[in-house]
């Protein structure tokens, strides 16, 4: 019986050590002061689109999102309204849509493509079929935010992480607004003040492994 009981024992403590290393794999990413790598992924344009194409950028607002979760839908107009307020300034939005086509057919690129002509997006809603980006940067949820400084032309260093607002569900009820306040800062050539923020959505929907 004693035997049985610590076999049991070493199983489970396989076993959790085996969930905790696959949820940590999910985790692991870049943090606040980290660069980022640039990336090539197909846009809704049918072009393909990195971030060496904006030679006049001084930073981006990267924005992992999707079609079909609640809460990037809530947020769509406010990421519309930030690429209309700082791309001239020189922080563009760069969407990108990492989810499982197979768990989630309402993100499949020819669903992105109408998504994106019916909101009138006017920033490239780019297609991470692999989830190689979004595993790299360490995203989790829909939306979840990535502000960069472009330091040169190969890098781009992460300012802010985490959420756009603290009101996910109204705008009218924002009073705290993460993403303007970051991009404000480095305008002015200052560090932000607020670096992180929880992001609230939906998980990102990721490939069986």
């Amino acid at each position: 019986m004693k035997k049985t009981f610590l076999l049991g024992t070493g199983l489970l403590v396989v076993v959790a050590v085996l969930l905790s290393s696959s949820t940590s794999s999910l985790s692991e990413g870049l943090g606040v002061g980290d660069y980022a790598s640039d990336f090539k992924l197909p846009n809704v344009d049918g072009k393909t689109v990195s971030l060496t194409d904006f030679a006049d950028a001084k930073g981006f607002i990267v924005v992992f999102t999707c079609n079909t979760c609640p809460y990037a839908k809530m947020y769509e107009k406010r990421v519309i309204e930030l690429d209309k307020k700082y791309s001239s300034k020189g922080f563009p939005v760069v969407a990108i849509n990492p989810n499982d086509v197979n768990q989630q057919p309402g993100d499949t690129m020819d669903e992105m493509v109408k998504r994106a002509r019916e909101k009138g997006y006017t920033f490239p809603y780019l297609r991470d079929d692999s989830q190689k980006v979004a595993g790299s940067y360490g995203a989790t949820k829909t939306p979840h935010v990535y502000v960069l400084s472009k330091e040169n032309a190969e890098k781009y260093k992460i300012e802010y992480i985490g959420a756009i607002d603290d009101s996910p569900r109204e705008a009218e009820d924002v009073t705290e607004r993460y993403v303007e306040d970051a991009v404000n800062a480095l305008l002015k050539g200052e560090s932000p003040t607020i670096t992180t923020k929880r992001a609230i959505g939906c998980t990102i929907k990721w490939k069986a492994s």
